[in-house]
């Protein structure tokens, strides 16, 4: 069995890339169908459990294999499938980890190393989401089930230890800083927020901290936007009735769930040309974005993605690189942890398989034997007997070493020379003789 991780992320791929392999919650329910062996759509060869992370920053399959290769190939098929992009538009942002690079990535992922906003408080969040998919959907077993949970305590401890998520600002607010940078003072601007899920909701709340009062909500379940609007005095509105809020807004933010743009030249430009010139600044934090980069062809109309916002840091950044070396301590403790866990599962399923395989060949003999000998049943249980102690009396030294090897942290090495020389590879067949 081998843990492997293929993905990509803000780091290694354009937010064009991103959004075309971002998954809707129809479609990550149906992906992970895949990595369920019960299930009747099942059939990615040599993988036995998976979890998907999609995340407006990343989209990463965690997966128990059997073989990385086979596996591996497999996994991209789907994500090709599932995206309907072809795999050569792709596959040079990726990044593929065995094993504990695997589990050390998570862990890091988890703790908000890996965040396009150092510490960000949103990723724990979403790595337990998407755990939880898997479980539902049968696709996390009993491994990836224990590597998930020992990620989001890695993340917990990380941000109750160190000071690694103090004042971290999210993309949201990020966006919010953004505007405050292109426009000063926002007292008294008007901000469209379109779209009334948590991102839209963590941006609202900060514009309202550097002082936005005008505030309208758009979103295409109105009770929705309604809800949002209430609770920051705002006021909703339909997404009929867009153009005219386009005319009076000074800032637009977009975060929808929307699997395609929603804003473009041909929907904002009547509103920018009775502006009189007055500029107008959209800020997309959607991915998939929602806003089509051609809204930049209109004169005195600016335009932000979640890309752009990588380059915006917070004043709190250096406080919080400070901690780095204390999160990376527990990233590593717990990855530690975890694969001495993962090892010793290993060498477990080993020994049983050597026993099993001893244990077969023991009562193949005996067969053979009583067959050819006229013993009664006293005698045959006298053989039995003996036979069972010798087997025993043989395997036991090779089993303590083994445990001692793996508590050492060299089970993996040990496992892999015991396997081969016994046979004991997954569809290898026992020795008649």
């Amino acid at each position: 069995m081998e843990i492997l991780l293929i993905g990509l992320s803000h780091k290694t791929a354009p937010v064009e890339i991103r959004e075309r392999l971002d998954f809707s919650h129809n479609a990550l329910r149906a992906a992970l169908t895949h990595f369920d062996t019960n299930h009747s759509q099942a059939h990615l060869t040599d993988v036995r459990e998976g979890v998907i992370v999609s995340t407006c920053n990343r989209a990463e399959v965690y997966a128990l294999v059997n073989r990385h290769d086979t596996a591996g190939s497999a996994i991209i098929r789907l994500l090709s499938r599932s995206s309907d992009l072809p795999v050569e538009n792709f596959t040079d942002y990726l990044y593929v980890y065995r094993d504990d690079e695997a589990v050390r990535h998570l862990f890091k992922v988890s703790a908000g190393l890996d965040s396009m906003v150092l510490g960000e408080p949103q990723i724990l969040g979403q790595i337990t989401e998407a755990y939880e998919a898997a479980l539902s959907q049968g696709a996390a077993g009993t491994v990836l089930s224990a590597l998930f949970r020992a990620a989001i305590h890695a993340g917990k401890r990380a941000r109750t230890e160190t000071q690694i998520g103090v004042n971290a600002s999210s993309i949201s607010s990020v966006a919010a800083g953004l505007a405050s940078q292109l426009l000063g003072d926002l007292t008294q601007r008007h901000v469209l927020l379109i779209g009334a899920g948590e991102m839209g909701a963590i941006a609202v709340r900060a514009l309202r901290k550097r002082g936005v009062e005008k505030i309208t909500v758009a979103n295409r379940t109105y009770q929705n936007a309604v809800q949002l609007a209430q609770e920051w005095r705002g006021r909703a509105i339909t997404f009929q009735q867009l153009p005219e809020a386009f005319l009076q807004a000074d800032i637009i933010i977009t975060s929808t769930g929307a699997p395609h743009t929603i804003v473009d030249r041909e929907l904002i430009e009547p509103a920018v040309m009775r502006r009189g010139g007055q500029p107008l600044y959209l800020i997309d934090i959607a991915v998939p974005r929602d806003v089509n980069p051609d809204v930049t062809e209109l004169p005195n109309v600016y335009l932000s993605d979640i890309d752009d916002l990588q380059g915006q840091v917070d004043d709190n950044l250096q406080a919080r690189e400070a901690e780095i070396p204390l999160v990376e301590q527990i990233v590593a403790d717990e990855a530690g942890q975890f694969m001495d866990w993962y090892a010793s599962l290993d060498v477990v399923s080993t020994i049983t398989d050597l026993r099993h395989q001893v244990e077969s060949l023991r009562q193949r003999e005996l067969e053979l034997l009583f067959n050819r000998l006229n013993l009664d049943e006293r005698e045959q249980e006298m053989i039995r007997l003996m036979s069972h102690r010798l087997v025993n009396k043989i395997l036991h030294q090779p089993t303590l070493r083994l445990k001692d090897e793996a508590a050492h942290g060299n089970g993996a090495a040990y496992v892999s020379v015991l396997r081969h020389l016994f046979s004991l590879e997954k569809g290898s067949h026992h020795p008649e003789e």
